[in-house]
This record gives C-alpha cells, structure tokens and sequence, in this order.
C-alpha cells in the first residue's frame, strides 16, 4: 500500500465574507470554467486550481494515475491564514476541517485528514484540537512560522503539549518566508529557494525551542524533506557536542530528536532522498505529491527501486510509517 501524506485540498466555495472583520482577505472561489477555479485572496488570484482539490471522484481517480493508494488531505496551506482575528479564524479553520472530513466520508477507504487551527490564539488552538479529534481526524497542518514567529517559540509549547496528549500529529508546512529582500531574480524563488530555509529554521526552532522535551511523543511531519534542514544538522549537532552552546539548552543531541521527526520524500532528486534516509533513518520517511499543485515524476516503486530499498524498507516509507505517523494501528 502507497499512502501520500503530502497533498492539499481547497473547498469548491467558501462561506460569505459578509460582516466579517476579514473584509477582502476572507477567501472566495472565482470558478471560470467547469473544473478549475481561481482561488482569491485580499481581490486577486491566489492561485488557479483544478476540481481534484474539492471532487472525490476525480481525486480518487488520479490516485489510480499516480498509483497512490490513499491520501493524507490537508488544507491548501496559505488557508491556514494566522493574519485574521481570532472568530475568523476560528471560522475558517473549522470550515476546512468538515470539508475534509465530507471528502473523508465520500471515500473513507481512501483518505485520512489532517485539519486546520487558529494557531494565531494558542489557547483556542489548543482546544480545537479536541474537536479535530471528535471529528475523526488525525491530526493537523500549521505553517512554518505564525506570523513571523517561529513554531518552536515558548508561546506554542502549550499547543504542542495537548497535541501530544491528544495523540494529534501535526504537519508543519513551508509557507510565507520572512526574508524575501535577501532572494533575487523571479518571484517564484519564494517556494524553490524561500520554503526550504522555512523548513529549516522551523524545524531547528523545534528543537531548540525544546518543544519535544516539553511535549513527549509529538508526532511532527516536516515538508519537503525538511528543506536545508538535513544540510545543517551536523552543524547543528556540533554546536552541542563537547562543550558546545548547546550543550545544556536542550537535553539531547539535535541529532536525536531530528531522527525523531517525519519527513515526506519531495525532495526532486533520489539522491536528496537517499540522503535524508541515511541522515535520519527510514523508519521517518514517507510518500508526498504536493498534489494537486504538482504530481509524482515517478511513482513511488519506481523511486524505490532506484534506491534499492528491500522489501522491509519499501513497506516502511510505502505506508508503515505513514500510519505510525497519523497514529493509526500499533
């Protein structure tokens, strides 16, 4: 079995912005022809979108195309907006998770969810989570930073803790970085150059943060691989070993608690791949797409087989790890 726990949706409509304090930053879906859709943000095109983000049927027909067998939805990540008021948002996060929980529901053999919170009120996030359960779902996408702030901020510890309780997963996606003055050339470097660093500076905050100190047995997903993350690791685990500055701000080597996150394999290269692997063993890699706003250069046997990964391992970044990840079975 291929589990994809890397892959958005967005809802065919949004409820009215009318009255709400969001005014235009409230998003709405602008469809211009049968099967796609602009989806709009503060009165411009966010992004143009293809009915396999709200349609289970031809969703679950280009699962067939990529020889995936189920999927992890979550939210299209620019809709985790942490920019609005606390109702709002609130708002917001909930409509996505009954989305995704209807999508669930239309194709229960092929999805597990990931929701939504309003992490821009840590208190309210927290509690949504026991809805997010009470719902069925396994757990939720945030962003890698909440309006600036690092996730492994003190301020989220609490959040992450009830997650943890909860036995929420919590999928943390590049997303808005803060240093587009440094990137020069095409806008499009935001997500090829600007999300990897995000990923980086999120998950090395995880665990100088000491957030997994705080929140033991927190199930964390890093996208993309973790972006640069992996690059700086060794630096990283050297600043603690010896008596490095490290050395009594966490408990443990980065090392450790890095080969305790959950990385997904969109990575665009094998051998990026092969690397994370070896960097992190592959008890944490899994299957992504990105879909729909990319699809799979190879299927996921192919890439398998490039690796030369054994039966074992192949059943392990297929699916094993995704379910140990969203908490289901042992």
């Amino acid at each position: 079995m291929i589990i994809d726990v890397h892959n958005h949706i967005v809802p065919e409509q949004f409820p009215s912005s009318a009255g709400r304090a969001a005014g235009k930053k409230w998003p709405y879906m602008e469809h211009i022809e049968p099967g796609k859709a602009n989806v709009m943000i503060e009165g411009k095109n966010f992004r143009t979108v293809q009915s396999g983000c709200w349609a289970v049927p031809r969703r679950v027909a280009e699962l067939g195309n990529q020889a995936v067998d189920r999927q992890a939805l979550s939210p299209m990540p620019q809709l985790c907006d942490y920019s609005l008021d606390l109702k709002d948002g609130s708002d917001l996060a909930m409509f996505l998770n009954e989305t995704i929980l209807r999508m669930i529901e239309a194709a229960p053999d092929r999805f597990y969810g990931l929701g939504s919170v309003p992490l821009q009120d840590v208190d309210a996030a927290a509690k949504m989570l026991s809805k997010v359960k009470s719902m069925g779902l396994h757990g939720v996408e945030i962003v890698s930073n909440i309006e600036g702030v690092s996730p492994g901020d003190p301020r989220f510890i609490p959040f992450f803790k009830e997650a943890a309780s909860l036995g929420l997963a919590v999928f943390i996606h590049a997303q808005h970085p803060t240093y587009m003055d440094r990137l020069v050339g095409h806008p499009m470097l935001e997500n090829s150059i600007g999300f990897p660093i995000e990923s980086a500076l999120a998950a090395a905050s995880m665990i100088t943060g000491g957030v997994i100190d705080h929140a033991p047995g927190l199930r964390v997903l890093f996208s993309h691989g973790g972006g640069n993350f992996l690059l700086l690791l060794p630096r990283l685990n050297n600043a603690y070993s010896g008596q490095g500055p490290l050395k009594g701000t966490v408990k443990r080597a980065p090392m450790e608690y890095a080969r305790e996150f959950f990385y997904d394999d969109v990575l665009f290269d094998n051998r990026a791949v092969r690397f994370l692997i070896d960097m992190v063993g592959v008890s944490q890699v899994m299957i992504g797409s990105d879909y729909p706003f990319m699809t799979r250069k190879q299927t996921a046997d192919q890439e398998f087989t490039e690796l030369k990964l054994t039966a074992e391992e192949r059943e392990l970044v297929g699916s094993k790890n995704a379910l140990r990840f969203l908490g289901i079975g042992d």
